[in-house]
């Protein structure tokens, strides 16, 4: 065996034991939310009435269903009129065909504002089955509770008046009643994902392992590799890289008195500004905001830098790129590094509102790095795109500074996606900033791994773009010096 052949079987040995270790540290991260999700029977109604006293003569009933595989609780939003009861409450559940599926008992004594029926073990369902609960109670006047229902449900702009079917309204004795039960069903949904995370694994691993061994069959025998071009390119002129990203950052903060401090304070003024109008001006009601908007704020920030100076990285570069040959994908990758540099400095103001809004630090945040690998690679993709197009249209730097306005309000940053009506969603599911910002906020502010598909998502709206752009700007690259 010659030293060459040795010495690829080498590298492709060490890119195999990192795919694997990449995959089971993923395992080990987000295992749990691959394997299931937590579903909901939706957002509760607000309460706008109250329910009689649930006496013992008495019957609720309330039919619902739930797009999942068990159902772990019930959630119910209750009167107790400021006093201790002790009466008891007994829950009933029984599927479409009248079976009881479970049973609970509950004393009143504990209940605050809401009532939360656990099962003594997930109850396993039919997605979408219906199901009703009945409740009864041995409670007299004095010493009973009542129930709250109502029609609408709150958003942050108003309310909506939910449509509910004859079958799905709230009983009282059996009169329907002109709403439902202020409640929520909770369970969870196996996802296929997780049953053959490692047949995928093994599947990607084979695809990688092939790549390798085709790219050293053909430099072994003398044929080119593109792959390989990339990698040596990058590799010779990594310090033209260097000092490219170095003349724009310098270029960024020159005669500036406070320098890359602004990097800090820059996601910090403008979180404080959407904090001041939307908290206070229009009261947001949104969990954990002073988060929400920080994430948005960066990883927008950087997008927006990112196409922006690519769109100039051609142009910008017209006295190199006409006396000396570089690769020209060295120049917007290097406007996108430069920006890259800016996020992560402006990823430590990030963090220090994370925990000073009280959210925990978790393991969990290192999946943060792919949604980093994605907008990156997302700007790039755009970035190649726009330095292309610059070349031959100059209005396109004006036409870009409209799209970014235009994509910092449809990308929810400052509001919630909730408000926007079901028929416009398609605008946020083709925007590759709405899924990357999102994946973003779910890891830093609910601690977990997003669901599988989540991934699907942000992968599909990134390679897009990048593809694009790469074929783009390979296709008019030799045309280049002839129009800058």
């Amino acid at each position: 065996m010659n030293t060459e052949l040795k010495k690829h079987i080498k590298i492709i040995a060490i890119i195999m034991a990192a795919f694997c270790l990449t995959a089971l540290v993923f395992y080990l991260l987000c295992g749990e939310q691959m394997q299931t999700k937590e579903v909901n029977s939706g957002d509760p109604v607000t309460a706008t009435n109250g329910t009689m006293d649930l006496n013992a003569e008495n019957t609720i009933s309330q039919r619902f269903t739930l797009d999942g595989d068990y159902l772990k609780y019930i959630t119910l939003y209750v009167i107790t009129y400021e006093r201790t009861n002790t009466c008891t409450l007994n829950f009933t559940l029984t599927d479409d065909a009248g079976n009881i599926v479970a049973e609970r008992s509950e004393s009143a004594a504990g209940f605050g504002s809401t009532a939360t029926v656990q099962f003594d073990k997930p109850i396993k369902i039919e997605p979408k089955e219906p199901f009703t609960l009945t409740i009864t109670s041995d409670g007299e006047t004095g010493n009973s509770i009542a129930f709250l229902y109502g029609d609408s449900i709150n958003i942050s702009k108003g309310t909506v008046r939910k449509e509910i079917d004859e079958a799905d309204k709230m009983r009282f004795d059996g009169t329907a009643f002109n709403g439902i039960l202020c409640f929520e069903a909770v369970g969870t949904k196996d996802l296929l994902f997780g049953e053959i995370y490692w047949y995928f694994i093994a599947v990607i691993g084979l695809l990688i392992l092939a790549c390798c061994v085709w790219t050293s069959h053909k430099i072994l025998h003398g044929r080119r590799s593109t792959t390989v071009r990339i990698v040596n390119a990058f590799k010779r002129y990594s310090f033209l890289i260097q000092q490219l990203v170095l003349r724009d950052f310098k270029a960024k903060y020159k005669r500036s008195v406070l320098g890359m401090l602004w990097s800090f304070l820059n996601p910090l003024l403008m979180m404080t500004i959407y904090l001041l109008v939307f908290s206070m001006l229009f009261n947001s009601n949104i969990e954990h905001f002073p988060a929400y908007l920080i994430i948005g704020i960066v990883f927008f920030s950087f997008f927006s830098e990112a196409t922006s100076m690519s769109l100039q990285s051609i142009v910008g570069n017209a006295a190199l790129i006409t006396k000396v040959y570089v690769p020209k994908y060295i120049y917007p990758v290097s406007r996108v590094l430069s920006s890259g540099v800016n996020l992560l400095l402006s990823l430590v103001p990030l963090f220090l509102i994370l925990i000073i809004t009280g959210i925990p630090v978790r393991i969990q945040y290192l999946l943060v790095i792919f949604g980093i690998v994605c907008i990156f690679l997302l700007s790039l993709g755009v970035g190649m795109l726009l330095a292309s197009a610059m070349v031959f249209f100059r209005d396109i730097q004006f036409l870009w500074g409209i799209v970014i306005t235009m994509l910092n309000f449809l990308t929810p940053i400052f509001y919630p996606e909730s408000i926007i009506p079901q028929n416009f969603m398609f605008v946020l599911k083709i925007n590759p900033l709405y899924h990357i910002i999102r994946f973003v906020r779910i890891v830093l502010i609910d601690g977990v791994s997003p669901e599988p598909k989540a991934y699907l998502f942000c992968i599909i709206t990134t390679l897009i773009p990048l593809l694009l752009g790469v074929y783009v700007f390979r296709k008019t690259q030799d045309q280049f010096a002839l129009n800058i």
